[in-house]
């Protein structure tokens, strides 16, 4: 690396430099930061009698026999042997050049794990090399790293050998930020981790509890914590509408309300507000767990920046939940004088035009799917872009929608909690608010887990729950059978419930239906005509029925927490004792076992994330940020947490006070990949 932060090229076959970009690496940075996944101990050689079954050792024998066998498959033997025994070994896979390699007479050392076998000891696929006599064993463990085919450890090892030789190994922290930090020399940290000494506790490095990781996974999160930083102050300087109410249409919209703000709501509200009356442009997450009030906070808003003179946008990811968001909104706001489009891909062509000409002029709250950010829509003068399940929209659509005006203020709403070490690791570009209060009359909801074969227990107790004026819904993973997933599908459950409920009025609802046709079942739904609603996930967020107080949803060991969660969020919205029944088929895997286990016990979104990202991991958790940052590689948030919080504050202090240290950081940890972050 030079001085001005570029990294030398490895210098490769055009061959090997193909091999080498597959697993991500590009230059002599890349080469010094590829650590290895595991250590083998290489400095010893065991002898046949001490090597015992289920321990990987290095033997060093004499061929004595080799050739090819085809039962029960195709396989090359070798037999081999030192002073003390004999032994065999197995290849089932292998190259005419390795299989010269081990003709006999030959003087190999092999690795691997020693096994009984019908013949005595064997290993199956040991790693070997062809040595002469006397030669001299390895002084420092072997690293094991991360590769692809055709590219061997042993070529790793080489070209990280000479990066560590003549690379740029200089450090990027100040000496007194490190000292303050207590962490060693990032120089001294790497030639460990890539050629630990003999006798270096396996397990500690294996754990990644040593010293020397440490200070690596702290430089890859402050990476991410500078690259994500500095695109957040990026954003800030560009500029953006300043948006003050002009009269009091937020408050109106209150005092119209039948309820008031809770705490969180109200603060929240002040957050927001005083974000948007700023001249650079608010990037904020509002969060809150199912039924926690986001549409009313995303409302008051769309208030202020119509108040100012502005438009606001409003997207949500599913047509269904798009109208529920349209017809709340509009009921909440026409009657205050505010004039409220739809743009959606159902559209009829006339209708469609009305509402793109009322967009481009007169139309002060837009509200639509993806609608919103196709060709051809013109917004007079946006100022707020409100986008709601955020995590639903990719990098691309969400900026789009920034695209449409100039510069507009942005609000992305979930109703996903996110644990907080992962909001500070992959959201430190954006402003995170947490609405941890629901408001009152929310009903607690009973959770029952019922197995498959009581399903007419079932049947009963949605009868009785009808049968007293209430209505409930029935969620099924698949439209159709698949013969892949030999799974209770929507259709089929229609069916059967037809034939179990006479009398009462059961409903289909799925993705493939047209959208006139959803819309229609669930306005019947809503309106009370439909007792039992059969659907697929269509119905996970946005759908608020009150009167719905029974959620079955069959084959939830198939279900992600957070659809089950946000699925149970449907129903406990009225005055009335709700329940969710889990029907599941065993036998039960053991992360099905955990998820159920996790949804019975616990009815805090915020818990349930928690526990969700210690069985996912952060990439699936967050979609990598839906389709761009690069996974954390070396830390872990949940036992590195400690880490995440001190990076966060070294990133602002390193952005302000050593900014050359600062770009030197980040083309060492992070390179190209750092255009992935700052989406």
């Amino acid at each position: 690396m030079t001085d001005s932060g570029a990294s030398a090229p490895i210098r490769a076959s055009e061959a090997l430099l193909k091999k080498l970009a597959k697993i991500g690496l590009h230059c002599e940075a890349d080469l010094l930061t590829h650590l290895p996944l595991r250590y083998e101990d290489e400095t010893r050689i065991t002898p046949l009698s001490r090597a015992f079954g289920g321990e990987p050792v290095q033997v060093e024998v004499v061929v004595h026999s080799s050739e090819l066998q085809f039962r029960p498959r195709r396989q090359l033997v070798v037999r081999a042997g030192d002073d003390s025994g004999e032994i065999t070994l197995r290849f089932f896979s292998f190259y005419p050049s390795q299989q010269a390699a081990l003709s006999e007479g030959s003087r190999i050392r092999a690795f691997g794990e020693v096994r009984g076998g019908f013949f005595g000891a064997e290993m199956v696929h040991p790693r070997f090399r062809k040595i002469g006599d006397n030669e001299p064993l390895p002084t420092e463990l072997t690293p094991i790293y991360p590769t692809t085919a055709g590219l061997a450890n042993s070529a790793l090892q080489k070209l990280i050998g000479k990066a560590l030789a003549v690379g740029d190994l200089s450090e990027t922290l100040p000496e007194d930020l490190r000292q303050r930090l207590k962490l060693p020399g990032l120089a001294r940290s790497l030639r460990f981790l890539h050629t630990p000494p003999p006798g270096t506790d396996l397990d500690t490095l294996h754990a990644r509890n040593h010293p020397a990781w440490r200070r690596v996974k702290f430089d890859e999160v402050l990476a991410q914590q500078l690259s994500l930083r500095r695109a957040y102050l990026a954003r800030r300087e560009q500029g953006a509408p300043v948006l003050v109410a002009r009269d009091d249409l937020g408050a109106r919209l209150l005092d119209s309300l039948p309820f008031g703000l809770t705490g969180a709501q109200a603060r929240a509200m002040a957050e927001i507000g005083s974000d948007l009356a700023q001249p650079d442009p608010m990037q904020r997450l509002l969060q809150g767990d199912v039924g926690a009030g986001k549409t009313i906070v995303a409302a008051l808003a769309a208030c202020q920046a119509i108040s100012a003179g502005w438009q606001a946008a409003f997207m949500a990811p599913t047509e269904i939940l798009a109208e529920q968001h349209y017809l709340k909104l509009r009921d909440w706001l026409e009657p205050l004088g505010v004039r409220v489009a739809w743009l959606s891909g159902s559209l009829k062509t006339k209708a469609k035009r009305e509402q793109l000409a009322a967009t481009a002029a007169e139309a002060q709250l837009i509200i639509g799917t993806h609608a919103l950010i196709q060709e051809g829509v013109d917004f007079a003068r946006l100022g707020l872009a409100i986008v709601d399940e955020q995590h639903r929209f990719g990098v691309a659509q969400r900026l789009a929608l920034r695209k449409k005006g100039d510069n507009p203020h942005q609000l992305m709403m979930s109703a996903t909690p996110i644990p907080r070490t992962l909001a500070m690791s992959y959201y430190a570009d954006l402003d995170v608010t947490v609405l941890d209060e629901l408001p009152p009359g929310r009903t607690p909801i009973k959770t029952r887990l019922v197995a498959d074969n009581r399903r007419d227990d079932v049947v009963g107790f949605v009868r009785k729950v009808v049968e007293e004026g209430r209505q409930a819904y029935w969620v099924c993973p698949l439209i159709e059978e698949s013969e892949a997933l030999q799974l209770q599908t929507a259709q089929e459950t229609y069916d059967f419930l037809l034939g179990q409920f006479f009398g009462l009025t059961v409903g289909l609802v799925h993705g493939r239906l047209k959208a006139d046709e959803k819309q229609a079942v669930m306005a019947a739904f809503a309106a009370g005509e439909i007792d039992v609603l059969v659907a697929t996930t269509v119905i996970e967020v946005g759908v608020d029925v009150p009167n719905a107080s029974l959620m079955v949803i069959e084959h939830a060991e198939r279900f992600g927490l957070s659809q089950l969660h946000q699925l149970r969020g449907r129903v406990g919205r009225g005055q009335y004792e709700s329940s969710c029944v889990l029907i599941y088929a065993g036998p039960l895997g053991e992360i099905a076992r955990q998820r159920l286990k996790i949804i019975f016990e616990n009815t805090d979104g915020f818990e349930i994330a928690r526990q969700d990202l210690q069985i996912r991991g952060p990439g699936e958790f967050v979609g990598a940020r839906q389709s761009g940052v690069p996974l954390l590689r070396y830390a872990d948030l949940e036992m590195d947490a400690d880490l995440v919080e001190m990076a966060r504050g070294v990133a602002e202090e390193m952005l302000t006070e050593h900014p050359a240290l600062a770009e030197r950081h980040l083309q060492r940890w992070l390179g190209s990949r750092e255009e992935l972050l700052k989406s």
